[in-house]
């Protein structure tokens, strides 16, 4: 079956899961990210590449720093961008997400760029856009319920090729709560598809998904044992409304057991870098010692994620029919 994501020519159209993607087409979204980190510390800060487009930001979930980045990366491109209110919007008086989408259509859309609580979301309006003939209409995932976070995962494995050349000889370790994770799937999809030798899972059983074995990882329940000779550490957000319930007991007790710290971190490699796709929990998985501290590439994260999210926008636009 041939890949939504991908047109007959097996080029780009919509991106909507690390999952699937060739290992061709994840180098080809870093490697064009890379002449765009340039343009983003020079002077100059557009480019053409998008003038005359317009890019509908479509966010039924709130997310501050991820519709910032995408609306930052769609002007350096040069497109129109609209943000819609969605919560006060039409589907807030009982009009359907496909309805809205065909309205949206009628105004001259070219990308939508979709988060939505409930999984399979944005694979919907792709599949909607097929139906209605819209090949020229292109479908960004910016987060589905527990599903997928692709260009967070893509701008993971950015951060990660900077510091650490290629990824044939790297021990990667993701922390916490895997199980309610979108960006923790992005990321193992993605790490596996590039050659990463061990991608390793560390966490409570409560907060482990069942299925890990079969995507490749190794699961640790033990932080020490599962840090030792990491060459990269994920740490993952830990929800606050989780923390009371069946899977944790306290906060407290989790940051005993999985909480960053120097000493943990110390059974990493000493040129281990840190990552979190934020927003932090200080004191609950991470140390502000930590988070602050040399290892820590967390703001060098949230700055390759626009440049990430640009080559995402003009790959796709590229690639129009």
């Amino acid at each position: 079956m041939l890949n939504p994501q991908l047109n007959e020519n097996g080029e780009l159209i919509h991106l909507l899961s690390t999952e699937g993607l060739p290992r061709s087409i994840l180098t080809h979204i870093l490697d064009t990210a890379a002449t765009f980190v340039g343009i983003t510390d020079r002077e100059v800060k557009k480019v053409p590449l998008l003038r005359g487009k317009s890019v509908f930001n479509l966010f039924f979930e709130n997310s501050t720093r991820t519709r910032t980045t995408f609306e930052i990366a769609a002007k350096r491109l040069s497109a129109d961008v609209l943000n819609l209110d969605i919560t006060r919007s039409s589907t807030a008086k009982g009009e359907t997400l496909l309805d809205t989408i065909d309205n949206l259509c009628a105004m001259h859309a070219d990308m939508f760029v979709v988060r939505h609580a409930s999984s399979g979301a944005p694979y919907l309006i792709a599949e909607h856009l097929k139906k209605r003939g819209r090949k020229d209409i292109h479908v960004v995932n910016a987060g589905d319920g527990r599903h997928a976070h692709p260009t967070q995962g893509l701008l993971d494995m950015y951060t990660i090729r900077h510091f650490k050349q290629n990824f044939e000889n790297l021990t990667v370790a993701i922390v916490g709560d895997i199980l309610h994770s979108r960006v923790a799937r992005s990321d193992i999809h993605a790490l596996t598809t590039l050659g990463v030798p061990e991608v390793r899972a560390i966490g409570p059983q409560t907060l482990l998904p069942a299925d890990l074995a079969r995507m490749g990882v190794q699961v640790y329940h033990d932080m020490n044992d599962g840090l030792k000779g990491c060459d990269v550490v994920i740490m993952l957000r830990l929800q606050n409304e989780r923390m009371n319930g069946a899977l944790l007991p306290s906060a407290g007790e989790y940051f005993k057991h999985y909480g960053l710290t120097p000493e943990k971190l110390a059974l990493a490699k000493p040129d281990a870098i840190v990552m979190h796709p934020g927003p932090m929990n200080r004191g609950v998985e991470i140390d502000s010692d930590v988070a602050d501290g040399p290892q820590a590439v967390i703001l060098n994260q949230v700055t390759f994620g626009i440049a990430v999210r640009m080559a995402v926008m003009s790959i796709l636009a590229g690639n129009s029919q």
